[in-house]
């Protein structure tokens, strides 16, 4: 009886995994938070401000810091990964193109079932 219901909670647990894997849209809110981020951080570079000032105006749009001001850390990666676009605009586009076309790949179907093993 125990072995069945360790089975079951298995097949749950990944049919839930499927279906979150299903689901994923949280990476293009992510980024477009990230391009929003970096647009204000570098016009406010540009005119002289320190990172530390410009992070106090800064709010973080989405999940659970939604409302928190963002890390000095995170200001400095938006930066970093601005200075790579500029550096490299082949392999952006290059990554943009596979990621869209990751995007209208369909959707895989839920693994078969596992058989019993007790009725084995």
């Amino acid at each position: 009886m125990a072995e069945a219901e360790r089975e079951n909670t298995r097949e749950s647990n990944l049919e839930g995994l499927d279906a979150a894997a299903r689901r994923a849209s949280t990476a293009a809110d992510t980024r477009s938070s990230r391009t929003t981020c970096s647009h204000t951080v570098l016009r406010r570079r540009e005119g002289g401000e320190s990172v530390e000032q410009i992070q106090l105006d800064l709010f973080i749009p989405i999940r659970k810091r939604k409302g928190h001001n963002p890390s000095v850390a995170t200001i400095y990666r938006a930066l970093a990964e601005h200075a790579k676009r500029e550096a490299h605009p082949e392999a952006v586009a290059q990554a943009d193109a596979a990621f869209a076309a990751s995007r209208t790949a369909t959707v895989p179907e839920p693994r078969p079932a596992i058989p019993n093993r007790a009725a084995l």
